[in-house]
């Protein structure tokens, strides 16, 4: 099935959910998010994931942790491939980059970030991104910059990341019941690439053991 938007009552599914979070509504209401909420999502992970096929998160939140006992998550997300999809009530959003680093991760990017070369690409890489209207922030940003590097370093705001990503939202209009929402997110994926090579380049994957994480 080819990717055709979602219609006005998927953002009332999840309306509804926001004020009835509770397994009653979820089963009263389960037909509707199959079939106007996951099948399109289905869809545009298709398309949008040919390397890998994507992946759609479970709707169930994990509570063990939480004083937030909502069983229900009031978005749908997807990671494809070039990087994180989600639709809620209020709009489309989408996401790249790496939102949390690992500690070995941190210490590549906060290298890279201080060489000249490889700190100053990046630094034209996030003005061009923000000059788009998409948001570029770090996760857990520090309030001064690491130790090892001065304090008026010219790159400062990006060293006090400990992750960093570029996100946007769209609220809804007309054009997300079409293909149209798939352009979108095809235009900020593009944008967004250059973020996404400069991290895999300088940064790439963790290589520490999962409990060192």
């Amino acid at each position: 099935m080819a990717f055709k938007g979602w219609e006005a009552e998927a953002l009332e599914f999840f309306e509804g959910l926001e004020a009835e979070n509770t397994k009653v509504y979820w089963e009263r209401n389960k037909a509707t998010y199959e079939k106007v909420v996951r099948a399109p999502m289905e869809a545009l992970v298709e398309e949008l994931s040919p390397k890998t096929g994507g992946r759609i998160f479970r709707p169930y939140r994990d509570v063990r942790f939480s004083k937030d006992k909502s069983p229900y998550k009031t978005n749908i997300a997807a990671m494809v491939d070039d990087g994180y999809v989600q639709l809620n009530a209020h709009g489309l959003g989408a996401g790249a980059g790496m939102w949390e680093m690992a500690p070995d991760q941190i210490e590549r990017y906060r290298q890279a970030v201080d060489r000249n070369p490889s700190g100053r690409k990046l630094e034209r890489i996030v003005t061009d991104i923000r000059d788009e209207e998409i948001l570029v922030s770090g996760h857990g940003e520090l309030k001064t910059v690491p130790r090892g590097y001065q304090k008026d370093h010219p790159r400062a705001e990006l060293l006090r990341f400990k992750g960093l990503t570029a996100w946007r939202d769209w609220t809804p209009g007309p054009w997300l019941g079409t293909a149209k929402a798939k352009d979108r997110l095809v235009e900020f994926f593009a944008a967004t690439r250059p973020l996404r090579r400069w991290l895999d380049t300088n940064v790439g994957r963790s290589e520490l053991p999962e409990q060192r994480r």
